[in-house]
Formats: C-alpha cells, sequence, structure tokens
C-alpha cells in the first residue's frame, strides 16, 4: 500500500499542483507506436442509426436492437445477453466479443450511464461490430488473449428520455455502492461474476472556457483504497495510452475535474473527480479493475459545429473512437502486466493488513477521522440488518456467513476495504451500521 499522509502539510491548490505536474506530464513521454498510430477500427457490416444519418441524430433504442441483434448473427464470436431490465422494461444488455479462456484478460466498457451523454453509446456501438469484424492479425490476436464485454446502454430510460439519470431521476453513476436501481444492479453483478481487469466508463461534459475545455478529460480511481499496481495501471492507461492515442489525431485532453490556468496551464481549482466510492470509477477500483473514465466536450468548438449539430456530434464521437484506439493497444500490449496487477490486487485483501480509508484521494491525504487505522476483524449484522443488505452485499461479492441471528461479515476477503465501507458507520456511503466484532 503506497505511503499517505495523514493529516494535509499544504494548501489545496499545492496539492493539486504537485499531483498534476507529476501525472500530466506522462503524455510527453513518447507514447507506444500502436497507441498513435492505431485509427479506430472499421469494417464492413450493418450501420447504426447515428451512422445512417452521418451524426444528424443519435441512434434510436430500437435501432440498437436490430444493429445488435445483426452483429450477433454475423460472428460466431460474438454473444448477446439480457442482464436486466429498466424501471420501463427496456433491456440492459452486456455484449461479448472474443476469447472467452480462464486465461484471458477482460475489457468491460461501460456507455451512457448518463442518458443525455450519447456520444460514448455510438462509440461503443460502433466498436463493438468493427472489433467483432475486424480481420487484421493483430485485431484477431487481441481477441484471442482478452475478452471484451460491452455494455453498449447502461441507462437506457435516460437514453430515451435524453435525461442523465434514469427514469425514477437517479443518477446511476452515484449508485455503485447502494445498489438501489436495476442498473446499478445489473452492471455490479456483471463485475462481480466477470471479474473484469479493465473497466472503461464513458461520459460526456459541458466545458467552462478558458479553465476547463479540452476535447477530452479522463480520470483514474482516486480512492486511496485502490492497490498500488491497479492505481498505477490506470494511471498508465491514461497518460501513455488513452491521452496520447487522442492527440495523435489532434484533440486536447486533460485531467477530469481539474480547471487550469489558461496561460501557465497550472491547475488552479478541482470542481469534479475525488475518491468517493460509489462513482463507478471508484467502485471500479475498489473491485481490482483498472479503471478509466473519459468524457468529450458536448459544446461546439467551431463556428462550423455551431452551424450544423451533425458535424459537432460526429466530432464528439469520433473523439471517443480515437480514444477508444488507446485503450486497445494498452489491452494488446500490456496483458501482462494487467493480469499481474488485477491478481495481486485481488490477493492483497487476503492478507487483512493496513488501515482502510473512508476519505480521502490520491491528491486529497486522508485526515485521521477518515483513517481506520486497525479494522476490526469483521462487522456483525442482526437478522433484520442481513435481511435489508444482504442481496447487496451478495452483488458486490462480499462474502458473510449467516449466525443464529443474522450473519457475520469477516474484513479478510478480497475486497478488503469494501466491507468497512459497506458496513463501518465512519463511511458516508454504508448500507448499515454493522458492528464491529473483535472474537475472531
Amino acid at each position: 500500500m503506497r505511503p499517505r499522509a495523514r493529516a494535509r502539510t499544504r494548501t489545496r491548490v499545492r496539492a493539486l499542483a504537485l499531483t498534476a505536474a507529476t501525472v500530466l506530464a506522462a503524455p510527453l513521454l513518447a507514447a507506444p507506436a500502436a497507441a498513435a498510430d492505431r485509427a479506430p477500427l472499421s469494417g464492413d457490416g450493418p450501420r447504426t442509426g447515428f451512422e445512417e444519418t452521418d451524426g444528424a441524430r443519435w441512434t434510436s433504442q430500437p435501432e440498437e436492437q436490430k444493429f445488435l441483434a445483426a452483429v450477433d448473427r454475423a460472428h460466431d464470436d460474438v454473444r448477446i445477453d439480457r442482464i436486466g431490465s429498466t424501471k420501463q422494461n427496456r433491456p440492459l444488455q452486456l455484449v461479448r466479443i472474443g476469447a472467452e479462456r480462464s486465461t484471458a484478460n477482460t475489457v468491460l466498457l461501460i456507455c451512457s450511464q448518463h442518458g443525455n451523454e450519447p456520444s460514448g453509446r455510438e462509440a461503443c456501438l460502433s466498436t463493438t461490430r468493427d472489433l467483432a469484424a475486424a480481420d487484421d492479425a493483430r485485431t484477431r490476436a487481441l481477441r484471442e488473449h482478452t475478452t471484451f464485454l460491452i455494455v453498449p446502454t447502461a441507462n437506457p430510460d435516460g437514453r430515451a428520455a435524453d435525461t442523465r439519470g434514469n427514469s425514477d431521476g437517479v443518477d446511476i453513476n452515484r449508485d455503485h455502492i447502494a445498489l438501489k436501481t436495476a442498473e446499478g444492479r445489473a452492471m455490479a453483478t456483471v463485475i462481480r461474476d466477470e471479474r473484469p481487469d479493465v473497466i472503461y466508463d464513458l461520459h460526456e461534459y459541458g466545458a467552462t472556457p478558458p479553465y476547463y475545455d479540452k476535447d477530452l478529460f479522463d480520470l483514474w480511481p482516486r480512492n486511496l483504497n485502490v492497490a498500488d499496481g491497479v492505481h498505477s495501471e490506470a494511471q498508465t492507461l491514461s497518460g501513455k495510452y488513452v491521452r496520447p492515442a487522442a492527440e495523435a489525431h489532434g484533440h486536447s485532453t486533460g485531467t477530469y475535474g481539474i480547471w487550469t490556468d489558461p496561460v501557465t496551464g497550472e491547475p488552479i481549482k478541482q470542481t469534479a473527480g475525488d475518491g468517493q466510492e460509489r462513482i463507478l470509477r471508484n467502485a471500479s477500483g475498489l473491485k481490482h479493475a483498472v479503471g478509466l473514465l473519459i468524457e468529450s466536450r458536448v459544446d461546439a468548438l467551431t463556428e462550423q459545429e455551431k452551424a450544423d449539430e451533425a458535424f459537432n456530434n460526429r466530432r464528439r464521437v469520433t473523439s471517443q473512437l480515437d480514444a477508444l484506439g488507446g485503450l486497445l493497444a494498452y489491452a494488446d500490449e500490456r496483458a501482462g502486466q494487467i493480469g499481474a496487477a488485477t491478481t495481486a490486487a485481488r490477493a492483497e485483501g487476503l492478507a487483512d493488513q493496513g488501515p482502510v480509508y473512508t476519505g480521502g484521494a490520491d491528491n486529497d491525504p486522508a485526515e485521521p477521522a477518515e483513517t481506520i487505522p486497525d479494522p476490526p476483524c469483521a462487522y456483525t449484522l442482526d437478522a433484520a440488518q442481513y435481511a435489508e443488505v444482504g442481496d447487496e452485499l451478495k452483488l458486490h461479492g462480499i462474502k458473510a456467513e449467516t449466525t443464529a441471528d443474522g450473519a457475520l461479515v469477516p474484513v479478510r476477503q478480497s475486497m478488503r476495504a469494501l466491507v468497512p465501507l459497506l458496513l463501518d458507520e465512519r463511511a458516508p456511503y454504508h448500507l448499515t451500521q454493522a458492528r464491529p466484532f473483535k472474537g475472531c
């Protein structure tokens, strides 16, 4: 576990400056040739509604179903499963492409958690077709050692209504701890059962010129409980693959949530991108996946984009596709390092050592009150508590032992840090206030 100060020893802006100086320097390094040179995949096959109209409108839900069914029929190594249903009975679907060997790495794309952010969904749909159809030697080899899982539309009701939240108005990207939504539960089930090594989460954002207006922002898991190797790999994915791939195609990049001085480029304020565990980017890391959030700019960049909405839409989708080229290069070139990092992280919790942090981030040291220096060996739940949260624990993959009057949840398990975050009263998003148990 990487060392972390227990008190803030510098001002907030100073901490941001040091972090940004370290992380943002990474794209200045020579990009791997594959990351810089790999163009978005392209191939023959069915076309999305977005493609058919040259970006004049987004793909409808019926068009998505027709498109995915055509891809499924055309390729033997593609499988599409229904993993849930929304409140309005729209399907939540998972596409599987490539290797199914137990030794394969797994890359999961989560697309359009926010229904009014459609460009990532369009990139995921066309990538589904192109990844399945591409017949070049390198892509065939990539499919042989990597399983690709794609949730093309993680929030179908929100997409149909063009709203950020689902049909109940819930932001499902704030539901990766409580798991109260059908959408959040479906994604948790996929993560539990498939144990992805990489989770790539596609979004869009509104710019605030001149301080916050890059073509693409990204961010890794900042939660302090993420294993060192996974945290490092996520920064590598960002700094040496995704950003260089986007920049090679002319897109500007930056760190999500950090405003910068337009003259010096120095960070001046953080407005988002903290370490809270209920966001998928951080939940991914807590579940030992190399997580990355990617955000494309919605606002028009040029007079042509202002005059032609389709032109703006195409740029938004193209920027996502260019960044996805970096993800594919990363999965190809660092397969061994990815597998080693996630395997080590999954074993780390079994050692049951070190503090657990209920706050802070990798650029914001935890306060003493946000640190559990010596977690109990287990937490106990009475019967009513276990009836209330037992399903959520199972969806998270947390093991519990039933007792005569409830359940005992050991801390010594693969996702060790997640146990206190779910059950300790000091954790800001805990499911229930469990009782620490010291008698193990």
